[in-house]
């Protein structure tokens, strides 16, 4: 069968980042704690520490799903649409034009913000899709999500944890 549309050739890629990205995770919690009274006290910067969460977090659970053995594609399917569900509306809120903090430019908003939000939400909904129709690319959209998550996590982690005290 072909990789793009079967799970289980996944299962190292799945493995490795659930750990590299349970461990970033934590970091951010690390840098959450030792800047929370500036993360607090400024515009828009708790909403990013949310944000940068989330975005660490979501390659976790899209590698859980893909560890799980031998479930259908159909039922592969309907967990990534399920974690979308979760993680479109609440990057959505988290990344939506207002949010945008006065000393950020546009176009860093744009890359570090929205542009991640948007793609990485949307990711595990074409995959799922991919499943269904067998087409689209299937699985290999998790990559680009797990990838772009954790490069705009890390991003926000070092905003949280070394620019705000700029």
């Amino acid at each position: 069968m072909d990789p793009a549309y079967d799970a289980e050739p996944w299962s190292d890629f799945a493995a490795g980042m659930a750990g590299a990205a349970a461990a970033l995770a934590g970091l951010l919690f690390v840098a959450v704690s030792i800047n929370i009274q500036t993360i607090l006290a400024g515009h828009g910067i708790a909403r990013r520490a949310a944000q940068a969460l989330i975005l660490l977090a979501l390659p976790v659970f899209l590698s859980l799903v893909l560890l799980v053995p031998g479930q259908s594609d159909a039922a592969l399917g309907i967990e990534l649409l399920a974690i979308s569900a979760v993680v479109v509306p609440a990057l959505g809120v988290l990344a939506r034009p207002g949010t945008r903090a006065p000393e950020q430019s546009r176009a860093s908003w744009l890359g570090t913000n929205f542009a991640p939000s948007a793609v990485v939400a949307l990711a595990p909904v074409v995959a799922a899709i991919g499943l269904f129709t067998g087409s689209l690319g299937g699985l290999y959209w998790l990559p680009v999500a797990v990838a772009l998550a954790l490069a705009a996590g890390l991003i926000n982690a070092w905003v949280l944890l070394v620019e705000i005290l700029r």
